[in-house]
Parts: structure tokens; C-alpha cells; sequence
């Protein structure tokens, strides 16, 4: 069976969105960890009701972001992971956390990357004036937001949007195609050839998803 760690920050719904996905037999995998940076966060309550290790550890008894990045890799790294999620990990990675686990990193952005890359990627798309947003999981890289694209889910900025509504619409397609992206990873599925990646025998569909869901 496969292993995950997840990073977190706060309030844990596309955490729960995977555990999900796992109960219900859709994702052959189990998370041995869920880590967060914040003490605070819904997630690790999430986590705990299912069992689920977790961890804690504070950014401020660390000098640098590197020294932060390097404990938290050694901490991983003993959960021998075949995939490190990011879901709502509020922190931006040094270059030794991607090089330690270099092409296992997966993120999920509320953006059509490359556009709106970043904090605050919905306010960005209501202030540009953008009639179509979405949300993107791609692979971590060393460039912010900028890695290569998995699955993207396409969402319309009505004209009555707010922030919070476009937030909430956006994150409803992040709790489907955040476990489709990982499913297809772990079933070893998807190549990378420089920035375009493939999916083995993904279904293609009419719905506003690229590559279509299959699963959920």
C-alpha cells in the first residue's frame, strides 16, 4: 500500500477531501502523517478522529526557513513516503525540502496556473476581471506556483462574485480533483516530459476538467 504525508495549515478540508477518497476505497494508500506548522489547525483535529499520526512543529524555534524545512524533511523522511501532499501548507518551501523529496511533491492552487499565481489567487481573478478561474494541482518546484500541471478544474466568475463566494465555488472542485490527481499518481500513471504531463488512459469528456475526472 502507498503512503502519503500531508502538509497543512488550517482548517483541513482538502485533507479531509483525501481521507475521504481512502475510506471509500477510491485511493489504494494510507497517510502515516499529517504535519502542520500551525498549533491551531482543524486539520490535525480531522486527523486524529480517523486515527492518523500528527505533528506539530513550531516555525519560531528556528532561525531560518531552511533550518524549519531541513528538521521537517528528516521527520518525513521516516515515513519513507511514496508522495508528499500539500493541502493548504501555508509555508513556502526552500530549495532543500524540494530537493529532498524532488518530483514527490504535489500542491493544489485555486488558480488556472500560470495565472494568479500566489496569495489571494480569487481576489487576484475578480480584480483582473477575469471571466473563468479554476483551481490546479501540479507538481512542486522550486518556482512558486509554477511547477508542472496535473489536473486543472475550470470554475466562471459570475458577475455577482465575491471573494468568499468564488472561494467556496473553487473549493468544491479542489475536494474532486485533489484525490483524482493523487489516485493517478499512485497508480504509478502520469509521466512528466518536461512541463507537460501525461496521464495513462485518462478518460477525456465534456465536463470543464483537463484531464475529465474519472473517479470522483
Amino acid at each position: 500500500m502507498k503512503n502519503l504525508v500531508v502538509l497543512i495549515s488550517g482548517r483541513g478540508s482538502n485533507l479531509k477531501a483525501i481521507i475521504d477518497a481512502i475510506e471509500n476505497g477510491k485511493i489504494n494508500a494510507k497517510i502515516s502523517l499529517v504535519l502542520s506548522n500551525k498549533k491551531e489547525a482543524k486539520g490535525l483535529e480531522i486527523a486524529k478522529n480517523y486515527g492518523i499520526k500528527t505533528k506539530f512543529i513550531d516555525p519560531s524555534f528556528f532561525s531560518s526557513r531552511k533550518g524549519y524545512d531541513i528538521y521537517i524533511a528528516e521527520l518525513i523522511k521516516k515515513e519513507n513516503p511514496d508522495l508528499i501532499v500539500l493541502a493548504g501548507y501555508m509555508r513556502i518551501l526552500s530549495d532543500e525540502f524540494i530537493d529532498a523529496f524532488e518530483g514527490k511533491i504535489i500542491n493544489i492552487h485555486p488558480s488556472l496556473i500560470p495565472a494568479f499565481q500566489g496569495k489571494n489567487a480569487q481576489k487576484q481573478a475578480l480584480e483582473f476581471g477575469s471571466l473563468i478561474t479554476g483551481c490546479s494541482v501540479h507538481f512542486v518546484t522550486k518556482d512558486l506556483d509554477s511547477g508542472p500541471v496535473i489536473i486543472q478544474a475550470v470554475v466562471p466568475v459570475l458577475p455577482e462574485d465575491t471573494e468568499e463566494t468564488l472561494s467556496k465555488r473553487i473549493l468544491s472542485y479542489e475536494h474532486r480533483i485533489y484525490p483524482q490527481a493523487i489516485k493517478w499518481i499512485l497508480e504509478d500513471r502520469v509521466l512528466v516530459e518536461g512541463r507537460k504531463v501525461i496521464v495513462k488512459d485518462a478518460k477525456y469528456g465534456t465536463i470543464p476538467v483537463n484531464p475529465a475526472l474519472e473517479d470522483f
